[in-house]
């Protein structure tokens, strides 16, 4: 795991440009750094190196390959290198390799495949940087999930790409504008979507997709994007072709796929664990990892005293069961209220998912002990999990009796009429508009009007939520499944735990992100994945393999922390209030003063909690900590 930043033809000081960039990120890499500049002027390119495989010089980046055509400066694991490495030789396209490392083997595989055939048989997480020094082309290169970032644009005229948006900022020239756009979409998600990012000129490169730039630079208009996999057709592919197994057949074939991923995953020069929050899929992630181990995986929880948000007792007894070396840190308020301050240098731009906290705490924690960390993250995505499935589908059942013709005219009434002061009767109110189960899920997550007023400039952002075909897939929940799978996963849930992790130089793996393990759960039905309100049904009946049933059947806490009721605090309240000042926020003239001063009285003075006050807290404090404006 690294960080990567560059430009390419920039009229400016390149070494000092690549140097502040390369400060910039220096919590991804704290090992070691190094930069390439083209002899043709064209290219810069900036590394900053955590050492996992292959900790010698050997492994420094940027690399050139062994022709000398190539260069390459990337983050991430390629976790079948040695797979590779050996097809490279037996098929005679190298003799010997002067280290052990991923990245020499994934440039070779570059100049003997070229780039598509290469990268298409890499199975890892990554952001590639790579330079054809003979065609004097330029590639970004994202893994199929999105598990690595990757921000690229325009900066004073020049192109230039970062692992943080933050490093792009630090550049002479740039001077970009906050992009007004976009806010609508975050204050509804608490995230900036791809290919979106807070800055106008600057973008996420999509998961699975590699970009192309032919050099000299000529503009914006001169990169070229394409796919090289991805999710929504591997799970078409999947539903396709079903799985025609039996249940136990299907546990026996995920078993084997998972702890093919996780032996891959579990290899590094440098201490490896996981993080164990006592729900099914870290459970089923450790659980695998101590039946491939031969001595005892280390387990990492952190627990809070704060009642319904304490999961440790129970990943203790899990730990105890499974034979694990169990860390465990109960915090306290005044641990997770400090990491606030630390939030918006760590996440470069706006984003508000308030697990962000305990997910820096639990990985500040564990790199005490390790350097490398797997999680479970994936599984409820992948296999029916999340508990708004279900409600979708509980939902439209009573709704569908009611034609649409008649439930629709009937939202407008509601919406327009005083009912809509109250919470339950906003929420119900735009739910009945829904045209489907899978329409259902996109409005609800715009219950509220006030959520589109926060801004003072209407969106224009299409949004692939608005975009996606109800009836791409022909079961409800896989639709559903699959829409989280292309947005608020790889926007939301991978980012948290990419910059939380990466802020104290700890590598994540996510080995139910593998593409076999998450093309073969797009072949399941979903009646082996949900049976009523229970999901995730075959990856428990693998778990149940190793943990007792009676163990984890148990309501799930989430990963979370008492943000509103810490708000109403006097420390907090007043952080809170001098963000969200009317003054202020009229200065600045981003937002709707009067629409957010009514949010946050709602809430005082009534009781009214809206995630939008953490959205707009996360905003602001990113304002004033001078990313922004």
């Amino acid at each position: 795991m690294c960080g990567i930043a560059g430009f390419c033809d920039f009229g400016g000081d390149r070494k000092k440009n690549i140097e502040r960039m390369k400060d910039r990120i220096y919590h991804r890499g704290p090992d070691g750094g190094g930069s390439f500049f083209s002899e043709d002027g064209h290219v810069t390119l900036g590394h900053r190196r955590l050492s996992i495989v292959d900790l010698s010089e050997n492994g420094a980046q940027p690399m050139t390959s062994h022709s000398g055509r190539y260069v390459i400066a990337y983050n991430g694991e390629i976790y079948n290198y040695r797979q590779l490495s050996g097809k490279l030789i037996s098929q005679g396209h190298v003799k010997a390799f002067r280290g052990t490392s991923d990245t020499e083997v994934l440039l070779e595989a570059v100049e003997s495949w070229g780039v598509e055939k290469a990268v298409s048989q890499c199975k890892g997480m990554f952001a590639i940087a790579l330079y054809d020094q003979k065609e004097r082309l330029f590639y970004l290169i994202r893994d199929r999930i999105g598990e690595k970032p990757l921000y690229y644009g325009l900066v004073g005229g020049s192109f230039a790409f970062a692992s943080d948006i933050g490093a792009l900022a630090v550049m002479d020239g740039f001077d970009n504008a906050i992009n007004r756009e976009v806010l609508d979409l975050y204050f509804i998600h608490g995230y900036i979507p791809a290919p979106y990012s807070v800055y106008e000129g600057i973008y996420k490169l999509e998961a699975g997709t590699i970009l192309t730039l032919r050099l000299p630079f000529q503009g914006m208009d001169s990169i070229r994007t394409a796919p090289y996999w991805s999710v929504k057709e591997a799970a078409r592919r999947g539903q396709e072709h079903p799985f025609d197994g039996t249940k136990k057949e299907a546990a026996d074939e995920l078993e084997r796929l998972l702890k093919e991923s996780i032996s891959q995953q579990m290899t590094a020069d440098v201490p490896v664990g996981a993080f164990l929050s006592a729900g099914i899929d870290s459970s089923t992630v450790v659980a695998l990892m101590q039946s491939l181990h031969q001595g005892k995986v280390r387990s990492f929880t952190i627990g809070m005293e704060e009642e319904g948000y304490n999961e440790a007792v129970y990943a203790k007894e899990i730990a105890q069961h499974l034979g694990t070396e169990h860390t465990e840190l109960y915090i306290t308020e005044a641990d997770a209220k400090a990491v606030i301050p630390k939030l918006a240098y760590m996440f470069g731009e706006p984003f508000a998912d308030s697990s962000q906290i305990p997910t820096y705490l639990v990985s500040r924690m564990t790199r005490e002990h390790v350097t490398v960390s797997l999680s479970g993250d994936g599984g409820d995505e992948l296999f029916c999990g999340y508990t708004s499935y279900s409600s979708v589908e509980r939902i439209w059942n009573k709704m569908k009796t009611v034609p649409y013709f008649i439930r629709k005219p009937c939202s407008g009434l509601v919406l327009h009429s005083p009912l809509v002061n109250k919470p339950i009767y906003r929420i119900k109110g735009k739910l009945l508009g829904a045209k489907g189960p899978s329409d259902l899920y996109i409005c609800s997550y715009e219950t509220d009007p006030l959520t589109k007023r926060i801004s003072l400039y209407d969106g224009r952002c299409s949004y692939k939520y608005g975009e996606y075909d109800p009836k791409y897939l022909k079961e409800t929940n896989h639709n559903i499944m699959l829409m989280d799978m292309l947005m608020y996963h790889p926007d939301d849930i991978l980012v948290k735990v990419d910059r939380a992790a990466m802020a104290v130089s700890l590598e994540t793996r996510v080995p139910m992100l593998d593409k076999d393990v998450v093309e073969f759960a797009w072949t399941l039905p979903i009646e082996y994945k949900r049976e009523g309100t229970v999901g995730k049904k075959v990856l428990r009946d693998v778990l149940y393999r190793y943990v007792p049933r009676e163990m984890m059947e148990r309501p799930k806490k989430g990963f979370s922390i008492p943000i509103e009721k810490w708000l109403r605090q006097p420390q907090l309240r007043a952080w809170a209030e001098e963000l969200l000042d009317p003054k202020r926020i009229e200065r600045q003239g981003l937002l709707n003063a009067d629409v957010v001063r009514r949010i946050w009285n709602d809430f005082i003075d009534r009781g009214e909690w809206r995630i939008q006050i953490w959205y707009l807290l996360m905003f602001q404090e990113w304002l004033t900590q001078g990313e922004g404006l």
